[in-house]
């Protein structure tokens, strides 16, 4: 396999998983121990390219909420529009201040496959769980305070514990609090990620250039601008369709999709 190729599949898999409730972290790993380093020869992947991507499926979820952020940044008179923005702030500062935290405590996302299913398989069981219990509740589209607390606090279970995805942690922990919508609560864990993504990527160039590892002068910055323009084309198709797909139905496709990949990989390992 070319090293454009590879860059090609990277670019795919992180823009169909990043914003999916499934883990794009878990998907990466597997595509680049399963599907290339076992079968082709191959480099690791440098910082500054998996930033790249990952900023790639970012850029592709602003497009298609700027309408709603365009509002959010210039509708101040509007005093719904200023609480909903408020409430985004908020959610963001509780991940940084408990990401700060965890980090300074040592937390570090483990890179092995293990780890990885068995998240996916608890995070599969816990969708179904979920689903089940706000079935019977009236659907709720409002943002409360409650909502925007966890929503932040469980945006920091993904870079804690592997396989987790930061956006069914966030999804589901606002369906929990009230936010019963499966719209509002997706709209809103979307939103609130943007900052907090570019915060991680940020954070990681800084700790790269810090340590000398970010490898600027050597990086192939043609296959950096392939797999991010890749990751952003797949995102915004995989989201448009989530938006899409939650308007009829419920997220248990997502949740026997990790349990069934789970088991499969702890077969397999």
């Amino acid at each position: 396999m070319t090293e454009t190729l590879q860059t090609i599949l990277l670019g795919i898999v992180e823009g169909i998983t990043e914003f999916l409730p499934i883990s794009s972290t878990g998907h990466l790993i597997i595509t680049e121990h399963w599907f290339i380093a076992r079968h082709w020869a191959t480099q690791q992947r440098s910082d500054i390219f998996n930033v790249g991507i990952q900023a790639g499926a970012i850029l592709a979820v602003i497009v298609i909420f700027w309408p709603r952020l365009y509002a959010l940044l210039t509708g101040w008179r509007d005093p719904g529009q200023r609480r909903y923005f408020a409430q985004l702030v908020f959610a963001f500062l509780v991940t940084s201040i408990g990401g700060l935290i965890a980090n300074k405590l040592g937390a570090e996302l483990p890179k092995t496959l293990q780890p990885i299913a068995i998240a996916w398989i608890v995070g599969g069981v816990l969708i179904l769980v979920v689903e089940r219990l706000v079935a019977n509740r009236p659907v709720v589209d409002r943002v409360t305070w409650n909502v925007a607390f966890w929503v932040g606090a469980c945006q920091i279970l993904a870079g804690v514990f592997p396989g987790t995805s930061r956006s069914a942690a966030t999804i589901f922990a606002a369906m929990l609090a009230g936010l019963t919508s499966r719209a509002a609560a997706t709209e809103f864990a979307f939103l609130v990620g943007i900052p907090t993504m570019f915060a991680a990527t940020g954070y990681e160039l800084l700790k790269g250039a810090r340590s000398g590892t970010l490898g600027l002068a050597g990086e192939d910055w043609g296959q950096f601008a392939l797999g991010f323009v890749v990751s952003g084309v797949v995102a915004f198709i995989a989201v448009k369709w989530l938006l899409h797909y939650i308007q009829a139905h419920r997220f248990t496709l997502f949740a026997w999709y990790r349990i069934a990949l789970g088991v499969l990989v702890l077969a397999l390992v």
